[in-house]
């Protein structure tokens, strides 16, 4: 009895944030009402607030589940060099083609900059930082070079999305990766 419950509350919680990011599609979440989602999601209020405290709690869950899945897939590699960074890149770029609809979304001007602003530190403190301090560059000038790289690679990502993922996830981190070694010279040669 307890797994088909469960089952059950894993199903309503997915129809609720697979409704919360439809609606996120079009608007922002202070234009959304949890009377929308319910009805989208085919559910009642009460079984909405059973689960989460209002439309922020639902957002920050989803927002939180793939912060944790882009974690978990950082911490599995060693940024020493080249080929394990396009690596890791392409893995990143193969999760947010997977979870297309909701990286879209978070990503799009209707997303949440807490969740942009987490990936942008989550990709630092993991890819970034071993990098370089594997090539030894100096922590004041690495911080710089870090907001720079990570910050147009993000902004490089949410243009992929917008532009309904025209290059695969290898080609994307390839020009990613290429331009982060070589910058524009990659692309003038």
């Amino acid at each position: 009895m307890n797994e088909k419950l469960d089952r059950r509350k894993q199903y309503t919680r997915k129809v609720l944030k697979n409704s919360l990011i439809e609606l996120l599609q079009n608007k922002p979440i202070n234009a959304i009402s949890v009377k929308e989602i319910c009805q989208l999601a085919d559910i009642n209020r009460s079984t909405f607030y059973a689960h989460y405290t209002d439309l922020y709690d639902l957002l920050q869950q989803i927002e939180e589940e793939i912060i944790q899945d882009i974690d978990n897939t950082l911490s599995t590699f060693t940024y020493d060099d080249k080929d394990n960074s396009l690596k890791v890149t392409i893995k990143l770029l193969e999760y947010i083609a997977a979870n297309k609809d909701s990286c879209q979304t978070l990503f799009s001007e209707n997303g949440s900059t807490t969740f942009q602003k987490k990936v942008i530190l989550l990709a630092q403190d993991c890819t970034i930082g071993q990098w370089f301090s594997y090539n030894k560059i100096a922590p004041h000038i690495a911080e710089y070079i870090s907001l720079f790289l990570v910050n147009g690679s993000i902004c490089t990502i949410q243009q992929w999305l917008k532009n309904g993922m025209d290059q695969t996830p290898e080609e994307m981190a390839k020009l990613i990766c290429d331009f982060s070694e070589r910058g524009l010279s990659a692309f003038t040669e």
